[in-house]
């Protein structure tokens, strides 16, 4: 794969995608163990390595493809004030996975719009 607009924006966007997806089983499983004794509520992680990507190209570096590939989610537990598992919020969980639903249709709508844009692109413009 080439280190091209593309092939970054076709990473970044699978990534993200990817992330999505992740999140919504988490929270799914967040709410599908509500009632369940001892159990604690986890949340996935994926914007600080996006944020990580950020930096680096506000610096001056070069952000590949490549080092997009190795960019993993996190999980962690969600503990309350006291480092406590915390008890799941039903409310909240609903909210993020609304959240996180609209954020998916949004990245599947820019994909599909770069692949169109390739498309295109490849077909000369015509058709």
């Amino acid at each position: 794969m080439t280190n091209s607009i593309e092939s970054i924006t076709t990473a970044a966007l699978g990534l993200a995608l990817d992330a999505a997806s992740q999140r919504q089983r988490v929270i799914a499983g967040n709410i599908a163990n509500a009632s369940t004794a001892g159990y604690t509520p986890l949340r996935l992680g994926f914007v600080e390595q996006m944020e990580d990507a950020r930096r680096l190209t506000a610096s001056g570096q070069t952000l590949d493809s490549y080092a997009l590939a190795s960019f993993q989610t996190r999980l962690s537990p969600v503990l309350d004030a006291n480092g406590q598992p915390a008890k799941v919020q039903l409310d909240e969980e609903v909210a993020a996975m609304s959240q996180n639903s609209v954020q998916y249709q949004a990245l599947v709508k820019g994909l599909n719009r770069h692949l169109s844009i390739l498309g295109t692109a490849a077909s000369d413009g015509k058709r």
